[in-house]
């Protein structure tokens, strides 16, 4: 296997008794996937977690060591209950510290606004030592990252803004694409089809995904590579035994 052909992994830890109570839905899951997507790189877990240090500290500790990035989301605020970077800390035995330029940055955005920089606030300059900071343009508190730890926003928009500034700093392999095949017929009936075409293709993964439409039975299948070429054989591969098996089936999805 070649650099280039290596399988970048990462997982997520989402972190907050908001998520489990069912109180808030994650919304981080999909959009730190698909941005992961982007630049190579496989999101292969995730785990949720409550707001305690022993849960965060063994779920960072696990997936650190079996995958290339380790992405958390929720605990790094200015309240209480906000004990992400402790956890992380203990996890990784280093001290937590006030990092200097995080400080500043706090400073600068809070020197107009009501209260300025007091306590609470200064909470979100706190980092495992060692931390380097990820810019955040939408609320003056960053992201923290520890070698290859990315401890993010649970505000899903403002975890927007922390991997915008990440864009094309990680290293990854090839981008994964895909094309969308919409078909009214059940799985069952198409199971053989996609097994044969994903065997028949290395490196391409089939999803099926089913639906009930308009009193109809219906599935799209998902076909992912990281080699343009092989995705669009697969994709002739599938539509034409779709064709010959006598199914409708419509490029792009239903």
């Amino acid at each position: 296997m070649t650099a280039s052909d290596k399988i970048w992994t990462a997982a997520l830890v989402v972190i907050g008794d908001e998520i489990l109570s069912g109180r808030t839905q994650d919304k981080n899951i999909a959009q730190i996937a698909s941005w992961l997507q982007l630049q190579g790189i496989r999101l292969n877990e995730v785990r949720v977690v409550s707001d305690d240090l022993d849960a965060i500290g063994g779920a960072v500790n696990a997936l650190r060591q079996s995958h290339d990035y380790l992405f958390t989301t929720g605990g790094i605020g200015p309240t209480h209950d906000d004990i992400t970077v402790d956890a992380v800390a203990a996890a990784l035995g280093v001290e937590v510290v006030i990092h200097p330029e995080a400080r500043d940055m706090l400073a600068a955005y809070y020197a107009k606004k009501p209260g300025g920089l007091n306590e609470a606030r200064l909470r979100m300059a706190r980092v495992p030592e060692g931390a380097e900071l990820i810019k955040n343009p939408l609320s003056g508190a960053p992201g923290i990252r520890h070698g290859n730890i990315f401890l993010m926003a649970g505000v899903p928009n403002i975890t927007a803004q922390m991997l915008e500034g990440l864009t094309g700093q990680l290293e990854g392999g090839r981008p994964l694409i895909s094309e969308t095949i919409g078909c009214w017929a059940q799985e069952s009936e198409i199971a053989d089809i996609l097994r044969a075409v994903e065997d028949a293709h290395d490196d391409c993964q089939i999803g099926s995904y089913p639906f009930f439409r308009e009193g109809r039975v219906g599935a799209n299948f998902v076909i992912r590579s990281t080699s343009a070429e092989i995705l669009e054989s697969a994709v002739d591969t599938l539509c034409e035994a779709l064709g010959e098996e006598g199914f409708d089936f419509t490029p792009g999805g239903i």
